[in-house]
Formats: C-alpha cells, structure tokens, sequence
C-alpha cells in the first residue's frame, strides 16, 4: 500500500456515503489508478439501503434486496470497511475503528467525510425499547412485515378475543413519510391479506396513527396533509391528532388523551437524531447536536473535513437562517457537491457553495394511491402515486437496482403481492435447539 497516497476516508455508507464515493472514483480515477489517492467508506452495513422504498418493501410489493445496493460492487475502487468509528481525532487525523467482529484499531487519513446519517429519535417513555420497533433499516422492515402477517396467522387459530383483538391493532408513532407511507402501505398489505382467512374481515383490524403535532406530512403541505388525513379515515385508520404515547410496556398501549388499549405492534418513527459518532470527537456541533458546516459543505473552523446529509447542519442558501431539512433529496444533491469540492480541495481550486431549493415531496399511500407537492403542483390518487414510483425510481443508485425494481413492479401488475410471513428467519435456531434439547 502506497502510504504516501492522499488518503480520503468517508464515515459512512448511506446517501452521502455512496454517491460521494461514486462521484470520486469517477472523477479521481487517474489519481486511484496511480496511488496517489485512496478512499475507504466505513459503515457497519455492506449496502446502501435507499430508504424511500422501505415501505413498498414492507408490503411485499418490492423485493428486500432489491431496496439495497451492495457497496462493494458498485465502488470496486473504494476499499469498504465493515465496523463502527466511535471517536474522531481530527488534531492528529486519526479515527478510532471497531470492526464488526475483532479488536478497534487507529485509521489515518487526510480527509474526513462525515456522513454517518441519523438514527431513531427515542423518548424515555416506559416500554418504549422492549415493546417497538423502529423503521430506518430493511432488517426493521421485513421484520415489521413478518410480524404484521404472523399475528394474522396468530388471530386466525384462536378464538380468545383478547389475544384476536391484541393482535390486529397496529400502532404506528410518528406521522412524518416514514410513519404515514408505513402504515398505508401495511394497512393496503393487510387488506388484500385478509381475505386469506377464515376469521378474519377487514373490520378485525385495527389501524393507529399518533401524532404530537396539530398535522401531518408536513413535507406536502397544509393543503395535501388535510387531503392525506381525509384518504387515511376514509380507510379506517384511526389518526389520532395532539397525542402522545405515554407508555407501552408490555404492548399495553397508554395515550395522552386517556385511551389505552392492548397492541403487539408498535412502530416508533417519531423523528431521528444525527449518528452518535458526532459526540466523540473534536468536530465542532451546532446547537442541535450535527457537525456545523459550511454552505461548502466542509465542517466550520477546521481543514480537510467534509458532512453532509442528516449527519450536518447544513444552512440553506435559499432560505437564509433555515438549515437543509434532512431526507435524501437534498443528501444526494449535497454528495454531489461534496465530491466535487473534495477533488477541487486536492486540487487547490476554489470550492462551490451547496444551493438546492427544495423542490417538494412525493409519497405513496399504498398501491396506487399517494400525494404530491412538486414545484407547487399538488396531486392525489393515482397520478401522485405514479409520480412517487418515477422519481424515486430515477433516484435509485444504478441501472442494476433500477432494472431490478421496475421488474418488481411489473411482476406485481400480473400476480398478486405475497402474502406469507417467514418470521423464523430471525430466530432460524429456535427448532434445530429445540430438537438438540430433546435427542
């Protein structure tokens, strides 16, 4: 290894994480091929995953594997650290690194990329970590999609109403794109799933969206929020405005506005928080915990540092005083920038400021249905929920992954969704213990 070469380490493997490393490998290609420069992504995962496709994943209409990109095929000259950085020592620029399995090491580099992303926001509310689940990864997908669909089996070969009606309520916290898209599409799954039992009718099944705020979707505004609102009770979700989740242990569900009820289902999505890596470290942090960065998307006050996307507080340029909101429109735009001012830093070249007004959101509510705010156009119903599906899929890094989900979807127009939960593929040695304990 050429320990002279400019060494470029990315903190992260998410948004950020790949489109900068796609960027540089394309633009620096002479420079790698050479040793002059190196790049390393670390991150925990081996994949990419794109997260607005979480849902549709979820409710079976799109394959798990096919919501995630494989890092290192599509970086073959980005070396891929699996692990953890848990500290940042930018005085010495060294990281501390701990592999997914085997002792931590020091990484040295040049330049630091700091696109570690977010995690879930949690509250101290009791029985908030036994009794949820979140729904950021494609592993709290799937297994959200198991769970919803083994409970139908597990209502279905009883006839003890508690144990029915506990298990078809479903609880959904949080009515941002994560919860909304979530629940109308596990509520569209479980409609056409229904009518594969016996017992069951779709009146058994009990939907619940809890939201603090007067509103919900902000993203699309106050106009598509009442329209969303008024499709998901039209469908028989309950969504409950102004309230709180107070506790949940044991699945007993408590609200503030005094109602509690059994559920063995609830789903947290109630906000994010940047990666904790950011607090062990001597990058600066502004006042909500992010890396403080500049409009050129280096980290204020310090050289050779780099962030982006939820991990970063990056200022809007098109909205003075107002930070970048943080969802993958304005992370694959910063990476962009990102990569491009990383190569023009090398380069000694002045560096462009990030500048990118938000063009609006889309989101699907289940098959074809979703709404949309784009540039001011609104939409509803079957022509925003064609929109979701284009501009996400011309979103999705490569032409594999694109070809990949359009044959998904396609599939979907001539069969009907899989409706089976394989839930023992996340205790797959449960029976094989089982049988030991007996021979």
């Amino acid at each position: 290894m050429n320990h002279k070469a400019k060494h470029i380490l990315i903190v992260g493997g998410g948004y950020v994480g790949l489109y900068t490393g796609l960027r540089l490998q394309r633009a620096l290609r002479r420079e790698l091929a050479s040793g002059k420069v190196r790049i390393t992504i670390v991150d925990p995962q081996s994949y990419m995953t794109y997260q607005p496709f979480l849902p549709e994943a979820a409710a079976g209409n799109l394959s798990p594997r096919h919501v995630v990109t494989p890092l290192r095929r599509v970086l073959p000259k980005v070396r891929i650290l699996n692990g953890k950085v848990t500290k940042v020592h930018h005085d010495s620029k060294t990281v501390t690194f701990v592999p997914n399995a085997g002792p931590s090491e020091e990484l040295g580099y040049d330049v630091i990329v700091m696109a570690a992303g977010s995690i879930s926001r949690t509250l101290p509310i009791p029985g908030l970590a036994d009794a949820a689940i979140g729904f950021k990864t494609v592993g709290e997908a799937i297994a959200l999609r198991n769970r919803v669909l083994a409970l139908f089996d597990r209502a279905d070969s009883t006839e003890d109403e508690q144990v029915r009606r506990r298990a078809l309520t479903f609880v959904v916290v949080g009515a941002g794109f994560a919860g909304v898209e979530a629940l109308a599409e596990l509520e569209d799954m479980g409609r056409d799933a229904v009518k594969y039992y016996d017992s069951l009718r779709e009146e058994d099944l009990r939907w619940v969206l809890v939201e603090a705020s007067d509103r919900i979707l902000p993203e699309v505004g106050p106009e598509m929020g009442r329209w969303t609102l008024e499709e998901l009770r039209e469908r028989g979700i309950e969504v409950k405005m102004k309230t709180l989740l107070k506790s949940c242990e044991g699945g007993h569900v408590v609200l503030s506005d005094g109602e509690a009820f059994e559920s063995a289902t609830i789903v947290w999505t109630a906000g994010v928080k940047a990666s904790p890596v950011v607090n062990s470290g001597d990058l600066p942090l502004d006042e909500r915990g992010r890396v403080k960065t500049t409009t050129r998307l280096t980290v204020a006050g310090v050289k050779d540092a780099f962030a982006a996307g939820d991990v970063a507080g990056v200022p809007d340029v098109t909205n003075p005083g107002q930070y970048c909101a943080p969802n993958a429109q304005h992370a694959v735009r910063q990476a962009r920038v990102l990569a491009d001012n990383i190569v023009r830093h090398l380069r000694g070249l002045p560096l462009k400021e990030y500048r990118h007004k938000y063009a609006g959101s889309v989101a699907g509510l289940g098959l074809h249905k979703g709404v949309a705010n784009v540039y001011g156009v609104k939409l509803h119903g079957l022509p925003a929920w064609f929109m979701h599906r284009t501009y996400h899929l011309s979103r999705v890094p490569t032409l594999n992954r694109k070809v990949r989900v359009v044959a998904d979807w396609t599939l979907a127009l001539f069969f009907k969704r899989e409706t089976v939960s394989l839930g023992e593929i996340e205790s797959p040695r449960d029976q094989f213990r089982a049988a030991a304990a007996t021979g």
